[in-house]
């Protein structure tokens, strides 16, 4: 089983740098998805109330051999929640469904800066973390522009954002942003959503070089840009594909012809206009 390494958040705790997502997994496939996802070797899980699995990933862990304090759980609020009351109520909801006492990782979903109330909700995730109830608060699909209005206006720094990042949408001016304040970048849909990015000819021409699968090439060039990535597979063989990625190195001329794919184009939806609720 690969020993999957940790980043240090900004609150000084460890996260896995590679975890299992459940975008998109059927709840009713959702329990057997996450554990075989545990049987292969990961520890993250990262799901989110929009996602309508929560209670799966929560059987899975409650049945699972392993300890506890080896498992960061991570779930996101719903964009309907937002706002200080809905966040706290819409918090014992997720922890009533995941079946524990203390979740690792909390995220706001989106910002939906036209309804105003992304401020106000994180200040509901810091009254979670104050309390306990949360080890550490994040956000996802934040941009810029949100990270330094909360920066500006809150107490606590996120932790985490988790983004659109891919060979093809790189993000680098806000991965830079996230250096500089010391927030760990997470990558959604980390293989472009088998939208052609594995079938790139740069892409299969390193992943021919170094003698493994496309989908591991893009991989190991999220974790070695300091990434924390999060692919998601129903199938017990990709899922220990995809975490096999630890005894081999993409060097500097594989991260530049993974470079020639970037298109700067996003694949889903842009967080300063996405609205759905």
């Amino acid at each position: 089983m690969p020993a999957v390494p940790s980043l240090k958040m900004n609150n000084g705790l460890e996260i896995p740098q590679l975890g299992f997502g459940v975008f998109l997994v059927p709840p009713e496939e959702t329990r057997q998805a996450v554990a075989e996802a545990l049987k292969a070797g990961y520890r993250l899980i990262d799901t989110a109330q929009g996602y309508k699995n929560e209670e799966g990933v929560g059987a899975a862990i409650a049945e699972s051999d392993v300890p506890r304090d080896e498992l960061f759980i991570t779930t996101k609020l719903t964009n309907s929640e937002q706002g200080y009351d809905t966040t706290l109520t819409a918090f014992d909801g997720s922890m009533k469904k995941l079946g524990i006492d203390v979740l690792d990782l909390f995220l706001i979903h989106w910002p939906l800066p036209m309804f105003d109330q992304y401020v106000e909700t994180w200040r509901a995730f810091e009254k979670l973390l104050a309390d306990g109830r949360v080890r550490s608060i994040g956000v996802s699909n934040f941009e810029i522009a949100h990270l330094e209005r909360l920066l500006a206006e809150t107490d606590v720094t996120p932790a985490v954002n988790q983004i659109e990042l891919h060979p093809q949408f790189p993000q680098e001016e806000l991965r830079a942003f996230h250096d500089e304040h010391g927030i760990l970048t997470e990558s959604w849909g980390p293989l472009g959503q088998g939208k052609g990015l594995l079938e790139d000819p740069s892409i299969v021409e390193v992943a021919q070089r170094k003698a493994r699968t496309p989908a591991q090439v893009v991989l190991r060039w999220h974790l070695q840009l300091g990434c924390v990535v999060i692919p998601k597979s129903a199938n017990p063989d990709r899922m220990r594909e995809n975490i096999d990625l630890f005894d081999f190195e993409l060097d500097d001329a594989d991260m530049a012809e993974i470079s020639k794919v970037r298109t700067g184009e996003r694949l889903g939806g842009d967080p300063n206009v996405f609205a759905m609720r």
